[in-house]
């Protein structure tokens, strides 16, 4: 069986801090790194991040503040089933903010 779902992590332009939700949910972050949003998907990373910034089912920070993707810090996990790409994207998304990334997840 061909597994067809990923994991991906998008940086984000350091302004999506002056969006209060942003930045109350990162309160500890460190301002020496990235903001990112992590994600999993069924289609190519590089296409779920065009669909994002065209504004289809787009988280509205990476569509306002989506820079690029990130596969230095994803692409070795994918592909993956659907269920693995699901927790994963919860470990990833905790194990950078326990780093100290400002981080949003979807």
């Amino acid at each position: 069986m061909a597994y067809r779902h990923s994991v991906y992590v998008i940086e984000l332009d350091d302004r999506v801090l002056n969006e209060r939700k942003f930045r109350e949910a990162n309160m500890g972050y460190d301002p020496s790194k990235p903001c990112l949003y992590v994600g999993s998907t069924g289609v190519l990373p590089a296409q779920r991040f065009a669909n994002h910034k065209r504004g289809y089912k787009a988280n509205k920070y990476v569509r306002r503040y989506g820079i690029r993707l990130r596969p230095d810090l994803y692409e070795f996990f994918n592909p993956m089933p659907y269920a693995a790409a699901l927790a994963l994207e919860v470990e990833l998304a905790n194990g950078f903010r326990e780093q100290r990334y400002a981080i949003w997840q979807g």
